[in-house]
């Protein structure tokens, strides 16, 4: 039997090429220092810190779940890959079987010998055991590229691993410095709390002697009040830091060890970005991008193959008897089997034209995500870059407001004590002294914070 098939032509998908907005630096054949390409576990110096990100990298749920992903990733691959080998099974059985004798098979049997002078068995047993093969020829490569998109999928899986890795280090980071600068703004707060109490002392004082009035007395214990309620405040922002690594680490809340009497000596390390074309090789958000849009390119080869005719060989080899002393009597017993299929679509295509036209929209889509991830890193490393210079430039300006402020609250303390200056003067400088105190430390910790954020943004942290 012959089959005579007419080529269909596939719809018609207008394709995009990849990598169209990439900018000519990123094709910089130089080669520069990156600081991408230094371990976490070197680019951080503090062991307290470097304990936690490794205990996270450890326990971290979302992480662990992320690694089944690529699990089963892996599993994909072999599921496809097992498509395109032959498949063999073994087949057993047993049955048994009474027909009617007004049948066509009843009067068969009834009138007809297995051998002279041995009539058919009623009721008629059946045994068999055999083995079963069959194979789709890949002619139009549609499993090998089924199999090669779940690969790409597979590596895709790992750069996604990859990049949640080096937000996780990073998050820890920015966490571990935000405690420190917590801690640090409280002991100034004590600190300032401390003066304020002082001064405070001291109007009171003048009271008794006629030098000062109630109202400054009752200014002074109203600032004292404000600032002892700040502490609780930062308490409980030391408490949601505290839990919120502890969340990233993967246990229950306990205190966070650190050395947070440092923090004012910290200094970012000096930045190293590189060349551009360097995040296409050390970002995994990038690189899972571009495997992901590999792996689509694919998924419309192997959708379009859906229009051409498909070829399977099966074949069978066994023993079938109607009792089970026969059941391995060759040749009598013996039974086998070869045939070839040719089956291509015909009638009610559009289904695997829909297929055929998503999985190009698909492609294109991938194509988007991966034009608008390369953008996005290009813009972070550019902003993060910025803010490390302009953060640099403001630490200095606040450290010298820091240190006028400071001594202004000596000065105006003796002022006030000698009656040259009044209360409001001390309570204003004393509130700017504060101000300024707190947010150079605020300051500081955006400084590691950025120092953190470029070497993510550079593709760091995951190696």
């Amino acid at each position: 039997m012959s089959f005579t098939f007419t080529a269909c032509k596939t719809p018609s998908i207008v394709e995009k090429n990849a990598n169209s907005v990439v900018p000519e630096s990123f094709n910089d054949s130089q080669d520069t220092t990156n600081m991408a390409s230094v371990q976490w576990k070197d680019y951080f110096s503090d062991p307290y810190l470097n304990a936690l990100i490794d205990t996270a990298l450890e326990n971290n749920q979302e992480l662990n779940m992320v690694l089944q992903e690529i699990n089963i990733a892996n599993n994909e691959i072999r599921a496809r890959k097992g498509e395109y080998l032959p498949f063999l099974n073994i087949k057993g059985g047993a049955g048994v079987d009474k027909v009617g004798r007004y049948t066509r098979n009843g009067a068969l049997e009834a009138n007809n010998d297995i051998r002279p002078g041995e009539e058919f068995p009623e009721p008629l047993q059946d045994y068999m055991l055999g083995a079963y093969a069959s194979w789709e020829l890949d002619v139009w490569k549609k499993l090998r590229n089924a199999k090669k998109s779940a690969v790409f999928n597979y590596l895709a899986t790992v750069e996604g691993k990859n990049f949640m890795v080096t937000q996780l280090v990073s998050e820890i980071a920015n966490s571990y410095y935000e405690l420190m600068a917590l801690d640090n703004q409280l002991e100034i707060l004590n600190q300032n709390i401390k003066i304020q109490k002082n001064a405070l002392e001291i109007v009171k004082l003048q009271k008794q002697a006629a030098k000062a009035t109630e109202l400054a007395v009752k200014r002074f214990e109203a600032e004292v009040a404000k600032n002892q309620s700040l502490i609780y405040y930062i308490h409980q922002e030391i408490t949601e830091t505290e839990n919120r690594i502890n969340f990233l680490v993967g246990r229950y809340p306990q205190p966070i060890q650190r050395n947070s009497a440092s923090f004012a000596d910290l200094m970012p390390k000096p930045v190293e970005e590189g060349i551009p074309s360097q995040l296409l090789a050390n970002r995994p958000d990038i690189r899972q991008a571009e495997l992901e849009l590999e792996g689509a390119k694919l998924d419309v080869k192997v959708a379009k193959a859906e229009f051409y005719p498909s070829f399977r060989i099966t074949a069978g080899l066994g023993y079938q008897a109607f009792k089970g002393k026969y059941l391995f009597t060759s040749p009598e017993s013996l039974l086998y089997s070869l045939a070839g299929d040719l089956v291509a679509p015909v009638v009610n295509r559009n289904a695997i034209k829909a297929a055929y036209k998503s999985a190009n929209a698909k492609q294109i889509q991938t194509v988007y995500s991966y034009e608008q991830t390369i953008l996005n890193a290009y813009i972070e490393v550019a902003n993060q870059l910025a803010k490390i210079n302009n953060l640099e430039q403001s630490y200095d300006m606040r450290s010298k407001q820091v240190n006028s402020l400071t001594e202004s609250i000596d000065i105006s303390n003796n002022l006030f004590r000698n009656a040259r200056a009044d209360y409001m003067e001390v309570l204003l400088t004393q509130r700017d002294a504060l101000e300024a105190k707190m947010e150079l430390i605020e300051t500081k910790m955006q400084q590691m914070n950025a120092m953190v954020n470029i070497y993510q943004a550079l593709g760091g942290g995951w190696n």
